[in-house]
């Protein structure tokens, strides 16, 4: 059943909701990731069997054909978890959500190598375009010296590496999409989380206040809200009738960057960003075209 409206006011709200988990995370102070990712995994659970109360049914969310490849798409979301967390700890919110809009770039990448499926000129040029708008972005980070000396910033590596690992999982996601339903996708990931979490807690933790403890744990509500909101945005409206409402995020993280956590975005970021937003657009825009539908999941 298609809801045009409906699915556009359900990806902005995402989009919000993803952008606040983020803004959580910094508020929460310096955390170890392990601590982080555990509520942001266990926490992310109670939305989704809420909403499946009132929808499909909890068994729904624990249902599976494939166990084997919950276990490949949890591994690999798991370390993007941590890159994506650990960018944050380094860099603006700002530019982390900006690295992140390579997500398309990469998955075109990854689709003609892992799916062999033809990307033509169209989506190449867009893919030069991307990685043009990386470099701009890397500039205050120590730029192409430092791409070519395989020396950039820590927080450029990790957040370059959640971008590529969660186009990984875009790319695995439409094979496991064959067969499992969205709400397995996400139990199984966000079960993953917070058993990886738990066991990382082990050997590196601190105790925390009450404050940082409820940063973390709506952290963990709002990145649950957003998996929920995504997956009925992409229900009721097509892949590439909402890709254009994903750089709504920028809006947000400027928003939330500035008038929360004090941080200024670098003008060079900003136009790097810009870059990369059009080379997602001309991808977006090519699908919408051939009507080639990608499902996209958030891995944050």
């Amino acid at each position: 059943m298609r809801n045009n409206a409906l699915a556009i006011a359900l990806k902005l709200a995402q989009s919000l909701a993803f952008s606040v988990m983020y803004a959580a995370i910094k508020l929460a102070g310096p955390v170890p990731i392990g601590q982080v990712v555990f509520y942001r995994g266990f926490f992310a659970l109670l939305p989704l069997f809420l909403w499946t109360c009132f929808t499909v049914g909890p068994r729904a969310a624990i249902r599976t054909e494939r166990p084997l490849v919950h276990v490949v798409r949890g591994a690999v979301g798991v370390a993007a978890m941590f890159t994506n967390f650990t960018a944050l700890a380094l860099l603006p919110l700002v530019t982390v959500t900006a690295f992140g809009f390579m997500q398309p770039i990469f998955a075109v990448v990854l689709a003609a190598i892992m799916l062999k499926e033809h990307a033509g000129p169209w989506r190449w040029a867009a893919v030069i375009i991307g990685f043009a708008g990386v470099l701009l972005m890397m500039e205050p980070h120590g730029g192409l010296d430092a791409l070519l000396a395989l020396k950039p910033s820590k927080g450029v590596f990790y957040a370059l590496a959640f971008t590529l690992l969660s186009a990984f999982i875009v790319v695995w996601i439409r094979q496991m999409s064959t067969t499992e339903r969205s709400e397995a996708i996400v139990f199984y990931f966000m079960s993953a989380c917070a058993v990886t979490g738990l066991v990382v807690m082990a050997f590196d933790r601190v105790p925390l206040s009450w404050t940082q403890i409820g940063w973390l744990v709506s952290c963990g509500l709002f990145g649950g809200m957003g998996q929920v909101l995504m997956t009925y945005s992409y229900r009721y409206g097509e892949p590439s009738l909402l890709a254009p409402f994903d750089y709504t995020a920028m809006v947000w993280a400027m928003l939330l960057g500035w008038f929360v956590l004090g941080e200024r975005p670098e003008a060079m970021v900003l136009t790097g960003a810009g870059v990369v937003i059009a080379s997602g657009l001309l991808i977006a825009w090519r699908e919408y075209r051939h009507r080639v539908e990608i499902p996209n999941e958030q891995m944050t």
